[in-house]
């Protein structure tokens, strides 16, 4: 490897390092309330070095939602083999769930947490974030082509079979499940969502 890649890799290292070390201490301590120097001294370093990778916490936020989405849409794909539409929506379903359950941390950031968050994301920056919403999209009309939903709104079913999902994925997240015991509240996670796609079925 020579000194131009292994100072690359050094980079994304470190990006890597700051992004997961500022997502862990803006969901335990709030955005508002996490400085910079909170970061830096969390990874040992000071903050002159997390200043070289980020301007400002504003534009690390934004760094991290684009890295959450990127994640997301690698789990959200893999569906997109799947011939049948309907199976491909269940499998939608089940990978969100996953992408909850081993990313929680990226999911409150993406989708949960209320942030004063000021950077702007261009076109291509947000492509991820665009493409995992065009995956259930994509499906849910090629589900109303194949005879599913037939006097539906694709838009609006869409948006309701993501209302549904990210509400299970909420009460997950944000530890709303107590009354269930632990070792049961992933399977009636998956349970839930499988109960829901059977009702859409018969739409």
């Amino acid at each position: 490897m020579g000194i131009a890649e292994r100072k690359e890799r050094e980079k994304e290292e470190m990006q890597k390092l700051i992004l997961d070390t500022a997502t862990k201490l803006f969901l335990e301590k709030g955005v508002e309330k996490t400085s910079m120097r909170n970061i830096a001294d969390a990874i040992e370093y000071s903050p002159g070095t997390i200043y070289l990778y980020f301007k400002d916490k504003s534009e690390l936020f934004d760094a991290m939602h684009v890295k959450g989405f990127e994640i997301f849409f690698q789990y959200l794909s893999k569906v997109m083999v799947i011939e049948d539409p309907m199976e491909r929506l269940e499998q939608l379903g089940i990978q969100y769930l996953t992408f909850v359950i081993e990313n929680p941390a990226y999911y409150d950031m993406m989708f949960i947490l209320r942030t004063p968050m000021q950077a702007k994301h261009n076109k291509e920056e947000w492509n991820p974030g665009d493409r995992s919403h065009q995956v259930l999209t994509s499906t849910v009309a090629d589900c109303k082509r194949a005879g599913y939903f037939k006097d539906q709104n694709p838009e609006v079913v869409s948006f309701m079979i993501w209302a549904q999902v990210h509400g299970l994925a909420s009460m997950f997240i944000r530890e709303r499940m107590k009354f269930y015991p632990e070792d049961k509240r992933e399977e009636l996670l998956f349970e839930a969502k499988h109960t829901f796609m059977e009702i859409l079925r018969r739409f």
